[in-house]
């Protein structure tokens, strides 16, 4: 059993460990659900609040120029773009992540159909996040292409002559399993189709390399490693290749190439700036652009390659700490043992009890969250169709000390049968 004085040990030795003076994280509570939504930054309330106050109080209508508001969507995009291997100028935050899926991926669909019009199909995997299979559903049936659900080892076989578009989430959000980008683009390339890469769980918590992998486009989300808020801003790539090629459907005025000509008639700007739609929020850009310089914080330490070497170290403690502690009662790890396949979140089925063992844990000041089954054993093989319980280690703000007392809550919860009081058995909106 590893000692808590370890832990206290690899806390005082961790390069990384100022950057959690970066976050306002409240006095009694281990969060490990920066996976679903990123701690508030220490930055962010004084920031908004001057932008309220002075730029759109004082400034009113003169900030669009004087305060940079409308240079937002690409400032914060080359932000982002250092974190994902893209260049200047080839992301924009912008709209959500549903939204900029909707885009790419219609793009995607237009230049299938005037290059390949044989290839009819898009295929994804059977448990991908849904908000990515539903937008993919809604276009093939208004393009009419045919959506094709595979298990996650049967992405590369499905790589028939009639596929256009391989539509991946990077890191899965309800095991943690990680794809080889690299090496899927490779063979959806090989096989005549586009690569889509969704960075919801990657970007901020992985290191991603957009260029060096060759993909086609790739989405993601601010508000979960990203620090950006609730409801963040969500951000779009599209590989220069072909940036300048295909216009996406929404067509707004943020996306012309001359905004405040006020002509009729659409002009898609170049680029990736096309992407845009109508007027940004300015509140949440400027709530997002905090959450971003806490990631960019870690670049003097040695950026996303020291992030991922410390998730690594929480997410090993963690399994380790788990499996010692909480042995023969029915937890089962889901998420990859081998760090090449996983993200930065441990994921633990249980046939009975998940949801009020999350509850439990909450109510204890242990902060993760619960996703409903089936999932699939680290091996590979069903898991019993349990239920998941998911937890997401944040480098910037979660201490091996954090993780030591989050296994020792686990343990006494499912001990004392704690989660079986009815206060945990009851279901809230949201899980």
């Amino acid at each position: 059993m590893t000692p808590l004085d370890d832990c206290l040990a690899l806390d005082a030795q961790d390069p990384l460990r100022g950057l959690r003076e970066l976050f306002a994280l409240p006095d009694g509570v281990i969060y490990l659900d920066g996976n679903s939504l990123g701690v508030l930054p220490r930055a962010t309330a004084q920031r908004v609040a001057r932008s309220i106050e002075q730029e759109w109080g004082e400034g009113l209508i003169r900030s669009w120029n004087s305060a940079g508001w409308f240079d937002l969507p690409r400032r914060l995009g080359d932000k982002i773009a250092l974190l994902v291997g893209a260049g200047p100028g080839e992301v924009v935050a912008t709209d959500g992540t549903s939204i900029n899926l909707y885009k790419v991926l219609s793009a995607a669909l237009h230049h299938a159909r005037q290059e390949t019009p044989q290839r009819r199909v898009i295929v994804s995997e059977r448990d991908n996040f849904p908000t990515d299979l539903y937008i993919a559903q809604a276009l093939c049936a208004e393009r009419g292409f045919c959506l094709q659900l595979v298990d996650g080892g049967q992405v590369e076989a499905a790589l028939s002559p009639e596929v256009a578009v391989l539509l991946l989430t990077h890191v899965n959000y309800r095991t943690g399993a990680m794809h080889d980008m690299a090496a899927v683009t490779a063979a959806a390339h090989r096989a005549g189709a586009l690569a889509i890469w969704d960075l919801a769980h990657s970007a901020g918590a992985v290191p991603v390399d957009l260029h060096a992998a060759g993909a086609d486009f790739a989405i993601g989300c601010g508000y979960k490693y990203l620090n950006g808020g609730p409801g963040a801003p969500a951000f779009a790539w599209v590989h220069p290749r072909h940036a300048d090629r295909f216009e996406q459907p929404l067509a707004g005025w943020w996306g012309h190439a001359a905004p405040f000509e006020f002509t009729p008639g659409y002009r898609p700007a170049p680029g990736i700036a096309r992407y845009l739609c109508g007027t940004q929020p300015v509140l949440s850009m400027v709530a997002l652009e905090c959450g971003l310089d806490t990631v960019l914080a870690a670049q003097p330490l040695g950026g996303m390659a020291a992030l991922r070497r410390k998730s690594l170290a929480l997410t090993d403690l963690f399994i380790a700490l788990v499996e010692q502690r909480c042995a023969g009662r029915g937890l089962e790890l889901v998420t990859p043992r081998e760090p090449a396949r996983r993200g930065s979140q441990v994921c633990l089925t249980r046939r009975e009890g998940a949801y009020a063992i999350v509850q439990a844990l909450i109510a204890r000041g242990v902060i993760g969250d619960f996703r409903a089954g089936p999932g699939m054993a680290a091996s590979g093989t069903a898991a019993g169709h349990g239920d998941i319980l998911r937890f997401g280690f944040t480098p910037l703000y979660t201490g091996f000390q954090d993780v030591w007392h989050a296994a020792r809550h686990l343990h006494e919860v499912l001990a004392m049968d704690e989660w079986r009081r009815p206060e945990f058995n009851q279901r809230h909106a949201v899980t």
